[in-house]
């Protein structure tokens, strides 16, 4: 036995329970992990509230963690018990152990902690498939970044600045503004105070941006066509303010031959050898310092429904973890 927060039915943070689940012994190909951190995403508010779709009846939120693998299953080759390893997932990570296919896990380097890893990986891996993928970032592009600093936002701003980019991203308080610039971004706008269209426009001389990385959703998609240059790129990866309504494909052609994509990280560490190449990628940067992660905030396991209310109401900046 084991606790969980579990929601029996869609709704607000407090409709996961801190509860007692079975777990049993890993099946072939699986391993058993005791969970040290988790990661808080917003993809966790979007299927606890009911948005995204239940694959059962109840529900165990959590797309990330990190932990000690203290069981393996037949045919499992690649990690072995005592290994520290994290892992993305859509669901399942809000417990204090599961199991889970070992070929999902990848190993934590030895310099990296387990905290700093679980509240990144998915942020991370989602920047880099967002600037080598979504939109293949070159050396001086412009790039626009919603919520620049939330998780993805700060990581994106210093992988930005990596590749040669020139970073403009919007926060909402000075203090948010001035977290960003100290990650990458060469021009934060308040969107608070100013429309950052017009704001865009100016720091761009009107050329626009290549392309623009996009979270927010139904707040800012109308604004983010706007910003892009011509055969520029609107990338929708998060609606943390709503679903997008509304949008039509003439829209593209209207702001100059624009495209658009609406990725999901999970499509693109589907194969394993795309994981392992793409975490080795992220990895490295952490090791080496191109990219800087702050010490996580961590709150008890027990007290993800308080987590979640920080979170959707952009009351959190960098991560967020959980500790069982």
């Amino acid at each position: 036995m084991m606790k969980a927060m579990l929601a029996a039915a869609p709704g607000g943070p407090d409709a996961m329970v801190w509860s007692d689940v079975e777990l049993g012994a890993p099946g072939p190909g699986e391993v058993r992990i005791r969970h040290r951190a988790i990661g808080v995403n917003f993809i966790d508010v979007y299927y606890r509230s009911g948005l995204y779709p239940w694959p059962d009846k109840t529900l165990i939120p959590g797309a990330e963690a990190a932990g000690v693998i203290t069981a393996v299953g037949p045919d499992v080759h690649d990690v072995a018990i005592g290994d520290h390893v994290a892992y993305v997932s859509r669901l399942g990570a809000y417990c204090e152990e599961r199991l889970i296919d070992a070929d999902r896990c990848v190993k934590i380097p030895v310099n990296l902690s387990d905290t700093v890893v679980a509240g990144s990986l998915l942020k991370g891996l989602t920047a880099q498939y967002l600037v080598t993928s979504s939109y293949a970032v070159q050396p001086g592009d412009t790039i626009l970044v919603h919520a620049a600093a939330g998780g993805v936002g700060l990581i994106l701003g210093q992988w930005l600045k990596a590749l040669g980019a020139h970073a403009i991203g919007t926060a909402g308080s000075p203090e948010k503004i001035a977290l960003a610039e100290a990650h990458g971004y060469e021009h934060v706008i308040n969107y608070r105070q100013d429309d950052f269209v017009p704001a865009v426009k100016e720091i761009t001389s009107g050329r626009g941006c290549a392309a623009v990385y996009d979270s927010v959703g139904a707040d800012t998609w109308r604004g983010s066509l706007q910003c892009l240059k011509k055969r520029g790129m609107f990338v929708s990866f998060g609606q943390s303010s709503g679903m997008i309504e509304g949008f039509k494909l003439s829209d593209l052609a209207a702001h100059g031959s624009i495209s658009a994509n609406r990725p999901v990280l999970f499509d693109y560490v589907e194969d394993r050898a795309e994981l392992l190449s793409r975490s080795a990628d992220l990895f490295s940067r952490l090791v080496g310092g191109e990219i800087r992660i702050t010490e996580p905030d961590r709150r008890p396991l027990s007290e993800a429904a308080e987590a979640h209310a920080l979170l959707e109401g952009r009351q959190t900046t960098g991560s967020l973890v959980l500790t069982p």
